[in-house]
């Protein structure tokens, strides 16, 4: 089956070598300048597929595209609706595109459970826990009146005060431990 091909192969530790090098140069750019930049994703990317092509045949390419889809698409609401940055669902994809939808789905909840911790720790550190929770119960709402309505009520939805800036960080601190978290748990379940 298409799903299983980047999971079931004798070369798991490369794929997952790749993602932990490409995200480790991603996080120390979105640490230093706060952007992660196009030469490294769309690279990745490329690579990623034809990683996938050569080792596979189209369903490989077929599971590259669905890890791809798995890993960009909550950044890539994030980058729409809650000002999440458009490096992160960039690298994001590129990193699901080597590693396929098993192993993006393993690294999704890693990812996930890094940008939490990484989230609490910016807020605390920043000392603006109320206007954090206030931003997130605004745009909470905001999704939900959308969805209700299918987007027709958007407009006249709440929008947050201008004097709330919204709390930031760079996600790709959270995209390196992700992975690395998932790389050595995946690679572990396989030994």
């Amino acid at each position: 089956m298409w799903l299983t091909t980047l999971w079931a192969h004798e070369w798991q530790w490369m794929q997952w070598a790749v993602v932990v090098g490409a995200s480790l140069a991603g996080a120390v750019s979105d640490a230093k300048s706060r952007r992660i930049s196009n030469r490294l994703t769309v690279p990745l990317l490329l690579s990623g597929l034809l990683w996938a092509g050569w080792l596979a045949g189209p369903a490989g390419l077929a599971d590259a595209g669905a890890g791809c889809a798995v890993l960009a698409l909550p950044c890539t609401l994030l980058f729409v609706f809650g000002g999440g940055g458009a490096g992160d669902a960039k690298l994001m994809g590129a990193v699901g595109a080597w590693l396929g939808v098993i192993n993006s789905a393993i690294a999704l909840v890693a990812i996930s459970l890094c940008g939490i911790s990484l989230a609490l720790v910016y807020t605390l550190a920043s000392k603006r826990v109320r206007p954090v929770l206030a931003n997130i119960a605004v745009m909470t709402y905001q999704a939900a009146v959308t969805a209700m309505t299918r987007g027709k009520a958007r407009a006249a939805s709440p929008r947050p005060r201008q004097t709330m800036r919204m709390q930031t960080m760079p996600y790709g601190l959270a995209i390196f431990a992700g992975v690395c978290l998932a790389a050595g748990g995946a690679l572990l379940w396989r030994a």
